[in-house]
Order: structure tokens, then sequence, then C-alpha cells
């Protein structure tokens, strides 16, 4: 009895020293709310004072918080899709910076913390078992200009600037500026809010025409736009495409947890997390503040997963307003530029993924052929070195595969997440809904994709361009409601694409495999509904696929589904409401690789 009572003494113990946590208030060292002084000192100060130290919670004040660059935190950072092949400097400023930390709370108290200048709001580096929940960021100037049509004819177009847009007018020539920065005109979308869709455009129409500046919030230009369809009330949303910095950073990290966090603008990528594991996303926001009366909130993509693994999981979270995807999973696909022995001289391809390490010392890896995305031999990292900001040394246990050849490409597998995408509402997006490249497990389940510019989700895997791997081994897509996905495109806007990019199928040899389209609601604006290339195993069942054109007079389509080099496809028992018909299309392949029950398919081979 004595020996029992001593184990549970000792259980208790521990349990209560585990649950014991350190508070610090951020007043304390301080920080002023709606002071609109630079807390990025006293912030880094409280920080430093706890380093070394666990189970730390990090109160915010509560109200508003400002951040300058200046005594903020600098780094040089290489982040995945987010590096520009340039000279210029990678530091960033560092708004919150927690690196070399072990179990972390920050307890943001609903705190609205203001960026002034290009910063990126938070990074986690090089940390473990950390927590950032209850805060918002935005920018007291978005690098991102909003202007709304007032006025439109064949000889004369009227612009008025949001608020917090700032604009001069030289030699004629619309310049935006802020804090730290300033351009021209260029990456330019429209946002149509009555009809709620958010489309690519362009700003060369105005380009041609000498801007005037009329009233401190309208600019006008004399001149016929009337060609490129712009209408009173459309709104522009106006950017340099150069990618210099991003949301938030997750690097090297482990059980990292974002929750009730808002992101009402992003310059740059959105939150990138980039060789860490297991991330959870709970009720995570990327949009404008509702009282801001802004249309975007993220410059390029919202949530963005590189080179990661364990569980990503994000539930319960919305995007409304961005440039490029809401969500992007992959890892990065090197080029095996020198073999000797058993070395290997790899090199990054794309201009804006390059200068961090993307192997290690026991790392498995998969060797793919370009031409055919197709896996031929695996082998184990025995060392691995980042030799320049392009290119890194591997060191292989064994020998190197008796095939190979320079420009085939190295996938690192051992960092392939597991993916858990469920709850969650995507909308206001020019681009696609999802992209999802691993090949571990992946459930993308209940969530609402709203009229998405281009797919709801896409699938692919690539060595040619982004070089964004790998290929699809078990993905479940059910429960979930496209909504008017996508809105454009044509006649190659598939809600769903299944798209790797190659056209060189080797007989009996599959890219994905075991992808499952079941229980979802499909309210198609057109004809497309689903593109699979070199998928084995591939089920498209119970699901609701009802056209919904926006204009309501058009004639009634054919649901079309194309597929390429694909086996044993399964089509059956799905409901379709206001077509004249479906549509089956097949290409290298043999129409006694599908099932579709008893509906008779329209075929076209």
């Amino acid at each position: 009895m004595t020996h029992v009572r001593f184990i549970l003494i000792q259980l208790i113990f521990l349990i209560s020293v585990s649950g014991f946590s350190e508070e610090l208030k951020l007043t304390d060292f301080g920080v002023k709310p709606w002071s609109f002084q630079n807390a990025s000192p006293a912030i880094a100060k409280a920080l430093e004072s706890v380093r070394g130290r666990e189970n730390v919670v990090l109160k915010f004040p509560g109200g508003r918080i400002d951040l300058w660059p200046e005594a903020a935190v600098k780094k040089e950072l290489y982040i995945s899709n987010t590096t520009e092949n340039d000279t210029l400097s990678k530091v960033k400023n560092l708004g919150i910076c927690i690196e070399d930390f072990s179990n972390i709370t920050l307890e943001g108290n609903n705190t609205l913390v203001v960026l002034h200048g290009k910063m990126v709001s938070f990074a986690v580096l090089n940390s473990r078992n950390v927590t950032i929940r209850n805060i918002r960021f935005d920018y007291e100037h978005p690098t991102m200009a909003e202007l709304k049509i007032v006025e439109v004819s064949n000889d004369r177009t009227k612009l008025e600037t949001h608020p917090d847009t700032k604009f001069e007018v030289h030699d004629g020539q619309l310049l935006f500026y802020g804090e730290g920065w300033g351009t021209r005109p260029m990456h330019t979308v429209i946002v149509k809010p009555a009809e709620d869709k958010v489309f690519r455009s362009s700003w060369a129409p105005f380009a041609q025409f000498k801007a005037t500046k009329e009233s401190f919030n309208t600019i006008a230009f004399d001149g016929d736009v009337s060609e490129a369809g712009f209408e009173t009330g459309d709104i522009l949303t106006i950017r340099n495409p150069y990618r210099d910095n991003c949301g938030g950073f997750i690097n090297l990290s482990q059980n990292v947890v974002l929750e009730n966090v808002k992101m009402h603008y992003i310059h740059g990528m959105g939150i990138v997390s980039q060789f860490s594991e297991n991330i959870t996303f709970k009720k995570v926001e990327v949009a404008p503040r509702e009282e801001s009366g802004r249309t975007i909130a993220a410059f390029a993509d919202c949530f963005h997963f590189s080179g990661c693994k364990g569980l990503i999981e994000v539930d319960s979270c919305r995007t409304s307003g961005s440039h490029d995807d809401p969500m992007n999973v992959h890892g990065t696909h090197l080029k095996i530029t020198k073999i000797e022995e058993k070395q290997l001289t790899l090199r990054f391809m794309h201009h804006q993924t390059y200068g961090f390490k993307a192997f290690f010392a026991g790392d498995s890896v998969a060797f793919v052929r370009p031409e055919n995305l197709l896996v031929y031999d695996f082998g184990i990292v025995k060392r691995a070195h980042l030799i320049s900001k392009r290119e890194m040394v591997l060191e292989m246990v064994d020998s190197l595969p008796t095939d190979l050849k320079e420009d085939d490409c190295l996938e690192n597998i051992t960092w392939t997440p597991e993916v858990i995408v469920r709850n969650n509402h995507f909308e206001r997006t020019s681009t696609r809904g999802l992209l999802v490249t691993t090949r571990r497990r992946v459930l993308i389940e209940n969530n609402t994709f709203y009229r998405t510019g281009m797919h709801g989700i896409l699938i692919t895997n690539d060595c040619n361009f982004w070089y964004e791997s790998g290929p699809v081994r078990d993905l479940t897509i059910r429960g979930n409601r496209f909504a008017q996905c996508p809105f454009k495109q044509g006649d190659r806007g598939y809600v769903i694409s299944i798209q790797p990019e190659t056209h060189n199928f080797p007989k009996g040899k599959y890219i994905h495999s075991n992808i499952r389209i079941e229980d979802n609601v499909f309210e198609c604006a057109g004809s497309a509904v689903l593109f699979a290339r070199s998928v084995n195993h591939l089920k498209f069942k119970n699901n609701d696929v009802n056209l919904k054109p926006f204009n309501p007079s058009e004639n009634a389509t054919v649901a079309t589904f194309d597929l390429e080099h694909c086996r044993d496809v399964e089509i059956d028992n799905n409901r379709f409401t206001g077509f004249e018909g479906e549509k089956l299309n097949v290409k290298y392949m043999s129409k006694t690789e599908i099932k579709t029950g008893r509906r008779v398919f329209k075929q076209g081979f």
C-alpha cells in the first residue's frame, strides 16, 4: 500500500509540474496599448528575458499595439516560394520572433498588432511546442492599392482610392507608396463586389493614358478603356508582384499551434511553414477587417506548407480575399546536376525557392524521372551540405542507382506530411482553392469552396517549372461543397483537377493513386466537373452534381469528365441535376478501365 501511495504522489507531482506555467505581461516590459508607440523593442526584451525557460505564457495587453522595423529582430531568411532571384537583401523584419524556445504560449487577448512598413508578423524558428492564439495582425498602410471605378465612359475613367491607399501622380504616371516603399501599378486583380467574383486583370489599359490627380482620393484617365470590360463599382486591387516577405514563418520547428489568429493583411507570401513537424491551424482567418472596407487580405497564398512532416491540420479556418491560392501543400524537387560515386550535387530550380537546406542526414529520398514524374529508386542521405544559396551536396549511405543520370530529380520523402483539411471556408480568390501534393494520407472534408477563379482543388506534381513534389498515394475528398468553382477557364475549368505536369505515360505506370471523391455537392457554373491524369484507383461516387450557371437563361450543358492514362476508375451512383447529359472523354487508356454502374455516359475516345 505504501508503495502504491508513493507512486500516486509521484504522479501527482509530475502532473502538477507539467501543468505549471510562468506568466509574463508585456505591459511589465513597457508595452502600452493605444499609445501608437513602437512595441518592437519591448516584445524583443520580454522574449529575451525568458530565453531558456519552459512553460512560459507571454500575455499581450489587448487593444492595439504598433510595430515598426526599427528595433525589430532582423534576420536573413530564405523562404519557399518567396525569395526572389536577385542581389537585394533577404533580411526580414520580424514583428514577433520566437527562436530556440520550448513550451511557450503567446496569449493575444484579442490584441490588434499593427505593422508599419514591410514586416513578418511572427516567426517561429527552431522551436517546439509553441502556441499562438487570440491575436490579430494588420498593416497601417497595406502594400495592396485598392481603387473603385466610379465613372467609366468611352473617353474617360475616374477612380476613387481606398483611404488606406496612398498615391501621387508624377509626370502623368500614377505612383503608390507607403511606409518605406513605393511602386508603380503592376499586377492587377478586379473584385466585383456585387457578383462576389475576383478576376485576374491588367493595368495595361490605363498605362497608355495620362493620369490626373483630381482630389486627395480621386484619379482620372482621359482615354477609352472600354475594351477591357471595366464597370462602375469594380474595385481594382493592385500590387507589385515582387515577393520579399511573408505574413508568418514557421521554420525547423515542431508542434506549432495557431488558434484564433486573424491576418487582416499579408505582404508577400502568407503564413509559410517550412521543414516543420506537426502544425495545427484552428480558426485562423485571412480576411480584411470588416470595418476597414478593404477587399483583399493576402498578396499571394494564405497558408503555404513546404517540405513539412508529421500532421498538418487546418480546421475551421476562413480565407477571403487573396491574390493566390488559399492553401498549398508540397515538397520540392531538386535537380541532379553532378554525380560522383556516392555523392550528388543538387540544384534548386525555381527562382523563388532556394537558400535553405532541403535534405538532412538520415532522410529517405526518391529518385524521379522529370519526363514522366515516376520514382525509379530510393536512397538514404548520410551527409547533407548547402554549399551555396542554389546548391546542395549529398553523400548517400549506399551506392547510387546504376541508371541514375544528370537532370533527374530528387524528392525528400521523409519530409512529407499527412494532411487534414476540414470545416474551412475558402472564398474570394482569382486562383485555386487548395493544392495538395504529398504521398501520405490526405483528408479534405466538410469544406466550402466558394467561387474560386480556378479549380476548387488541384493535385499536381512537377519537375519542370515550380518543381513542387510529389505523388498522391491516399487522398479522400468528401462532404465538401463546391459553389460555382471555377467561374472562369471555360471548358477546361474543372471543379477538381488531378494534373501532374507530364504527357509521358509509360505503360502500366501511374503517378497518383487511391483517390476517392465521395459525398460532395458540386454546384457547377459550367460543364467541366473532373479532370484526372495518370491515376491508379480513382473513385467518384455518391456526389450531387448540379448545374448552377451565373446566367439562368443559358442553355443546359453536358457534365464532362476527362480522363487521361488512368486505371481502375469508378464513376457511380452520382446524382446529376440541370444537365442535359453526362459525357466521359478518355485518352491513352481503355474504356474497360472504367466502371459507371447503370448510368450510361456518352463517351468520347
